[in-house]
């Protein structure tokens, strides 16, 4: 099995993002083209913040700089891949289904991370896969209440 530790950070952020977005704009008026754009920037501008972020952090902690560029290079790789399979899966299909294919699609890449990683640390992988995939739910649901509360009320 593939290494993902090393690209749990951008990885994460990409797919909880990504459906949340989804969820919330796939209620409203919004289109194909403004959910797409949404995802860009945040393939771009989100996503130098997050690497410049963990490049900061590393510097902090006096790491050297390879594991410094490896960390900064791997992170914003990562999550511009995620991104990209969730702006695929918004360009396929409609709304309705955009949501539940990216939501499928989230939870599965999150599932795979948090088998890795609780294999990684020797803890219990059901366990670890069940806490990550509750929070993404929360993140799903909270989402597209948002984005249905907004549109009812500016729609």
């Amino acid at each position: 099995m593939i290494n993902l530790n090393k690209y749990s950070l951008g990885s994460t952020a990409a797919i909880i993002t990504s459906m949340g977005l989804i969820a919330g704009l796939s209620h409203g008026e919004g289109s194909k083209a403004s959910t797409i754009a949404s995802l860009m920037i945040i393939a771009v501008a989100d996503n130098i913040s997050d690497s410049l972020s963990l490049h900061i952090y590393k510097e902090s902690e006096g790491a050297d700089r390879k594991e410094i560029a490896s960390g900064t290079y791997g992170n914003f790789l990562a999550r511009l891949l995620v991104v990209l399979t969730f702006v695929a899966i918004v360009m396929l299909f409609s709304a309705n289904v955009a949501v539940l294919s990216a939501s499928a699609w989230g939870l599965t890449l999150l599932t795979l991370l948090s088998y890795s990683i609780a294999k990684t640390k020797q803890t219990n992988p059901p366990r670890e896969i069940v806490w990550h995939l509750v929070v993404a739910v929360l993140v799903i649901i909270a989402s597209r209440l948002l984005g249905m509360l907004i549109a009812g009320h500016l729609g």
